[in-house]
């Protein structure tokens, strides 16, 4: 998701938005995501570079180019060489395998690119779709944490080879 895409999307052109992204996009958009894209943009404001490793849209090709959801890391990998992942799907297409298919795609673009091996995920303990998820990718959790907006997260790691 582009700079210019998060920016019309927060402004309410959908049209615009889709045009950009080249996808149809919820009339719900942006929904819960508006707020990961202000907080992006504050990132990306500051260092343009991150922007691969930031959001990225979840589009379903069939049988409309749409978007469904949006992936990405926390930012670049951090001083362990590891990435926080986060995620969200419309609720109409979740547990369908979306989220599943995109995390893999995700991390494999970031070990084959990037040489990546070790990712994070932080998940709150009511969210049973995100920990049957991180569970089935083989994470193993770790430890909790709390965020001030989200409150009390689980926090899982997995390294891959």
């Amino acid at each position: 998701m582009s700079p210019e895409f998060m920016r019309a999307s927060l402004a309410g052109d959908l049209r615009g938005a889709a045009e950009l992204i080249c996808a149809e996009l919820p009339d719900t958009w942006p929904g819960r995501t508006g707020r990961t894209m202000r907080y992006r943009l504050v990132q990306l404001d500051a260092d343009l570079t991150m922007q691969p490793w930031l959001l990225r849209g979840m589009v379903l090709r069939e049988p409309v180019r749409g978007v469904i959801g949006h992936i990405g890391f926390h930012g670049p990998p951090d001083g362990r060489h590891a990435l926080e992942v986060g995620y969200s799907v419309e609720p109409h297409y979740r547990r369908q395998g979306y989220a599943l298919e995109a995390v893999q795609a995700l991390f494999g673009w970031a070990t084959r690119e990037h040489g990546v091996h070790h990712f994070i995920a932080n998940v709150a303990p009511n969210n049973l779709a995100s920990l049957g998820l991180v569970r089935k990718l083989g994470f193993v959790q770790n430890g909790s944490q709390w965020d001030d907006e989200d409150g009390e997260e689980l926090t899982f790691e997995l390294l891959v080879r």
